[in-house]
């Protein structure tokens, strides 16, 4: 038994397996036929990467961030030189799949082009998706390329280093204000 739950891999493997065997076995709850199960099995992805995004950011703004200053210099580089970028990775990724499962979902329902313009009864659902894509963005194109200076990954200097920290703090602060609003959208705007 300790072997199973000590590889990750495995028990996120079988966690799947079990997941899809949920889903097959509740499919006629859902209405059954294959556009069902694909939109429920895309739902369950979209969940679990926006869980995985959401709760990294909560992670970094209300844990590591407050908490770094209180850490001993001597440790500091276990955070930074292993914590930090292996979190990163898994944060960037999460969000990455989370709008891409999140437009997969809305392109197979046939109200993508709707929500993202707001026509129609898609008004919740597009400024979910309009909140979501701003993060992403601000998870890929300001919060990585200043952590990956910030933590050595790429050459930076001193100031350069120094220089990448408040854009990207500000970017992930407005990423936990975004969050909020958007978790909201994307729970109650009541679409297959």
């Amino acid at each position: 038994m300790t072997k199973f739950f000590g590889n990750l891999h495995l028990v996120l493997v079988t966690g799947l397996v079990l997941a899809i065997v949920v889903i097959m076995a509740f499919v006629d709850y859902t209405g059954g036929g294959g556009k069902e199960v694909a939109n429920d099995v895309f739902h369950w992805l979209h969940v679990f990467f926006g869980i995985t995004w959401i709760g990294l950011l909560y992670y970094f703004n209300f844990v590591q961030t407050p908490t770094m200053p209180k850490i001993p210099a001597e440790l500091k580089a276990g955070v930074t030189g292993h914590i930090a970028p292996s979190a990163l990775f898994y944060f960037r990724w999460g969000a990455a799949f989370t709008v891409l499962t999140g437009l997969i979902i809305a392109f197979h329902n046939g109200y993508a082009i709707p929500a993202l313009t707001f026509a129609g009864d898609f008004d919740m659902i597009g400024l979910g998706m309009w909140l979501a894509l701003i993060m992403a963005f601000n998870v890929w194109f300001i919060i990585w390329p200043a952590q990956k200076k910030i933590l050595g990954i790429v050459e930076a200097t001193a100031e350069q280093k120094a220089a990448a920290g408040p854009p990207a703090l500000i970017a992930s602060r407005v990423n936990v204000l975004l969050s909020l609003p958007m978790l909201y959208c994307m729970v109650n705007s009541n679409l297959g």
